[in-house]
């Protein structure tokens, strides 16, 4: 163990508060083992500190604290940093027909605590910073809640209202008897250059973060339209100029391959699924430096609900679920040796809330090492978010987002669905 004075003369020569005093620390941790840059190897015993929810040492050994800030003991797990999931829809837990008759039969204020429920899930599954694809809008005003300090959850990038042609994924129309059509919102839909742009100014006017389109049919549409392209090339140009006219990013579902290079020549900085991926779309991936999100866990929700209920979803829908859980991870199997970055999302609200570690046994099933999933959901995550300077990995002036595990995660990724400790921004919320 290092001496005190060799320990706050090192904090003096790194610039950090360690060495300006007991009053500039908060806390400190003692990890055991600590993965503090995913990607690169792991060290041994170490400290962090922490001051005003903020990293402002990291140093070998387990530090004797100065004065009287208190130390939290995880001597005896791994320490990493909060876990990002990159494509969420906190606003339900609820697919197939439970979640269709609930938009009808329950209030948006009952919704905005659904998704504040599902938020806590994530949370204290070691998720402490995700990308909300899209909803009715209760999780924008989660995102502020939790801004605020009003209730505990993610840290939230939202993108309003998801956007799509009429008819197409984001139609929520569909499957809807046409009665009902009139009490339905569908000013997240666009037909032509002029109506797509208005639709990203709509979202970004809602405060939206990124903004979310869909260039290709979804499984879960109640539509027997496939899952091929349903945009135009001038109409997916407009959206992405439209956004980047807002400094805004954009996020585009995709299963076919002509919608995935649509997407990617248009300039999307994520594809969402990815399921149909060709030799074109990975070479367009490498050249644009899109991310691919593959969502690997949503075949988890699909079979629980399946097994709870043979009926949950109308037989269109159901036999496009039976070919996404026969062909999951081929897509993956495709892009790793590629070389295709990979950021991790679940598309959790398909996927079951508080179950996202369940991504990282996938992920290794189909080909990426337990480091590379590990590095998609940090600092990979954190630069598709464009919160590179924030999260994604344990270093002063970050965010103190920060998780623990037993075991070791690089050894066996799976420890990750068991974290016994979270703390986002230096709050406690697990341990």
């Amino acid at each position: 163990m290092k001496s005190l004075i060799a320990i706050a003369a090192a904090g003096l020569l790194a610039g950090s508060a360690l060495a300006q005093g007991p009053a500039q620390v908060d806390r400190y941790i003692h990890a055991g083992a600590l993965l503090d840059r995913p990607g690169q190897a792991p060290r041994g015993a170490s400290t962090i500190a922490v001051r005003g929810g903020v990293i402002v040492g990291v140093y070998d050994g387990h530090v004797m604290p100065l004065g009287e800030a208190p130390v939290i003991d995880l001597k005896d797990k791994t320490v990493l940093p909060g876990l990002i999931d990159s494509h969420v829809h906190l606003g339900s837990d609820r697919a197939g027909q439970e979640g269709l008759l609930a938009g009808f039969t329950e209030s948006k204020e009952l919704g905005a605590f659904e998704a504040q429920w599902n938020a806590r899930k994530t949370l204290l599954a070691g998720f402490t910073t995700v990308r909300n694809l899209g909803d009715d809008g209760a999780t924008l005003a989660l995102r502020e809640a939790i801004a605020r300090g009003w209730t505990d959850g993610p840290r939230i990038v939202d993108a309003g209202r998801s956007i799509s042609t009429t008819s197409g994924h984001m139609d929520r129309r569909l499957g809807v008897v046409e009665d009902l059509h009139p009490a339905i919102s569908t000013e997240n839909l666009c037909d032509g250059p002029d109506a797509c742009r208005k639709a990203v100014r709509n979202q970004v006017a809602r405060g939206a973060d990124v903004i979310k389109i869909a260039t290709t049919g979804g499984v879960n549409s109640r539509i027997g339209a496939g899952l091929g392209k349903q945009m135009f090339d001038d109409e997916a140009r407009a959206i992405v100029e439209t956004a980047r006219l807002y400094g805004k990013k954009v996020a585009v579902h995709a299963h076919g391959a002509d919608g995935i290079t649509l997407a990617l020549k248009m300039g999307a900085d994520s594809v969402e699924h990815g399921t149909l991926m060709d030799d074109e779309a990975i070479a367009l991936f490498k050249k644009t430096g899109a991310y691919y999100v593959p969502t690997l866990s949503t075949v988890n929700g699909y079979l629980e609900r399946i097994a709870k209920d043979p009926n949950a979803y109308p037989p269109a829908v159901r036999a496009k679920i039976d070919w996404r859980i026969g062909i999951t991870g081929k897509a993956l199997e495709k892009a790793v040796p590629a070389g295709v970055k990979i950021a991790f999302g679940t598309d959790a609200g398909v996927s079951k809330h508080g179950r996202n570690a369940d991504e990282f046994e996938l992920l290794v099933k189909h080909g990426m090492t337990p480091m590379q999933a590990i590095v998609a959901a940090t600092t990979n995550a954190a630069d598709l978010l464009g919160l590179s300077k924030e999260v994604g990995s344990i270093e002063p002036g970050k965010s103190a987002d920060i998780i623990a595990v037993s075991g070791d995660p690089l050894k066996d990724v799976r420890v990750l669905k068991s974290v016994g400790f979270v703390m986002r921004a230096g709050v406690v919320h697990k341990q």
